[in-house]
């Protein structure tokens, strides 16, 4: 396993619509996944798509820890090999977000709240799920890198964006109350610590 540089944004990876994946199961991909996890596990993170490993293809991995997941249940290491979304509905909700290819920055984002996703597995074959709240919110951030999206361009309010430290200490002295999800302190940002 190997630890993979972080493509940073401004990097033409991350700009561009990512490639799809003809075998899940080839040696490469395999590998590829493996030093993803291990990239993810040491920035620290909670998800990683290939083009952030200066890779242009499609493949997203990612994990929702106990604490944010639904019921306090969070969602197992889960790779997905060219995943599809599709938005259960309009309804949209806004949180935080950073990125590891945006190191100390973070933003408020509007996402669905409720998508299915469907993609292929490490072992070739196809599932699907329906998932709502933060793990719909992290399928969506990583996906939206395969289509050379990075988060501050779904944002709607750019005075949102800033240095996660200081928006830290604004959260903790109350000055961003009005759109507070929950998701509001920087250090649980979706790609970030």
């Amino acid at each position: 396993m190997a630890i993979l540089k972080i493509a940073r944004m401004g990097h033409p990876t991350l700009m561009r619509i990512a490639d799809p994946i003809s075998d899940a199961r080839a040696p490469a991909v395999q590998q590829l996944v493996a030093d993803m996890i291990d990239t993810m596990v040491d920035a620290p993170g909670i998800g990683l798509a290939a083009p952030q490993v200066h890779v242009p293809l499609r493949i997203v991995v990612f994990r929702v820890p106990d604490e944010r997941g639904e019921d306090g249940e969070g969602v197992p290491l889960t790779v997905l090999i060219n995943p599809e979304i599709e938005p259960l509905d309009d309804e949209m909700e806004t949180g935080i977000e950073g990125c590891l290819s945006l190191p100390g920055m973070a933003g408020m984002v509007p996402r669905h709240t409720r998508i299915r996703y469907r993609a292929t597995g490490l072992d070739g074959e196809v599932f699907e799920r329906t998932v709502e709240g933060y793990h719909a919110r992290v399928v969506q951030h990583e996906c939206d890198h395969l289509d050379g999206i990075l988060y501050p361009m779904r944002m709607t309010d750019l005075s949102t964006l800033g240095y996660a430290e200081e928006m830290s200490k604004s959260a903790e002295a109350g000055y961003n109350d009005d759109e507070d999800d929950g998701d509001s302190e920087p250090h649980e940002a979706i790609d970030e610590q």
